[in-house]
């Protein structure tokens, strides 16, 4: 073993630990949600701790009784439960603590640390919430005929993970992801739509070489009609090619085999690129619409027409 003689001490503030340099960087890990949620319950004035414990539940959180009275959260994906107790989740986060702010002896703690929602972009959150427990109105109970709870918490896990909790900027990412997937859409169509008239000269460049020789012949011999028996397959061959030509290139000059074979490598390369970034954004555009569409129709934000073409 070595030993270090007169270590280099702290750097007085010149370097960061890990946690320091994170500073709410990082992902949310499952007690910042938990935090978050729990701040989202408490603003909603639970009447009772057991009122608070159903709020929970219903935003998605599987909750447990522990011996001596305690109480933990699990959230979906979550491996082990989260104890509600201020020494695991901070002060103010505890079971007492909570107890306080219902009974109005405390404040809320609100976000912590920097890293749960801030408090102008829960309100997504809360309203959403809200209307779920109120369960009352034309467009919760539209919504409750089709969906179910479970499809509403994804939709609250996707927006409070990709931090969208507010309204507006739901709205613009999902019309954001809608708008590059039409995009790429319409370039595929093109670079496909290019690949099939190079396919097409191709083949028709290919036939042109292999029977002019023939149609030569057949024009030296003064258009004979034996030699067209003998040979009309070649021939129809070689003024099918001359068709193609005229029909796609219309007037233009005839590329060069090897230049639509260059061509035809190029627009491969660029359609497989295209639809690597189009399945992604395929995938992305569903998630955010589909989260936008089932919040909407619960708050009631979209009316019947703007329902029907959404879904469209």
């Amino acid at each position: 073993m070595s030993v270090i003689v007169n270590p280099k001490q702290h750097s007085k503030g010149q370097y960061q630990n890990y946690g320091q340099w994170l500073d709410g960087k990082g992902p949310l890990t499952f007690q910042d949600k938990l935090k978050a949620q729990i701040d989202i319950c408490l603003n909603e004035q639970p009447g009772s701790f057991a009122e608070f414990l159903q709020a929970m539940a219903a935003a998605g959180y599987e909750v447990k009784h522990r011996r001596g009275g305690g109480v933990s959260f699990r959230a979906e994906g979550q491996e082990r439960f989260t104890a509600l107790r201020s020494s695991t989740l901070g002060q103010g986060y505890g079971q007492e603590d909570i107890i306080a702010v219902i009974e109005g002896r405390a404040a809320p703690s609100g976000p912590s640390g920097g890293r749960a929602a801030a408090p102008r972009k829960v309100n997504l959150l809360i309203d959403i919430q809200a209307k779920m427990r109120a369960g009352k109105g034309a467009a919760y109970k539209q919504w409750a005929t089709v969906y179910n709870l479970k499809q509403m918490a994804a939709a609250l896990q996707y927006v409070q993970e990709n931090g969208l909790m507010d309204y507006a900027t739901l709205e613009k990412k999902a019309a954001a992801a809608a708008d590059r997937f039409h995009v790429l859409s319409d370039k595929i169509k093109t670079t496909e739509a290019a690949q099939n008239r190079n396919a097409e000269l191709r083949a028709a460049v290919a036939d042109y070489a292999r029977t002019r020789p023939v149609f030569e012949e057949y024009k030296a011999k003064k258009y004979s009609g034996k030699y067209l028996a003998e040979h009309e397959a070649d021939i129809a061959a070689y003024r099918e090619a001359q068709a193609t030509f005229k029909r796609v290139l219309d007037g233009a000059k005839l590329p060069k085999m090897d230049a639509l074979k260059a061509e035809a490598g190029r627009l491969a390369a660029d359609k497989k690129a295209a639809y690597a970034e189009y399945r992604a954004v395929r995938k992305d555009m569903g998630d955010v619409v589909t989260a936008k569409a089932n919040i909407d129709r619960l708050l009631g934000v979209t009316d019947e027409h703007k329902r029907k073409e959404m879904e469209r």
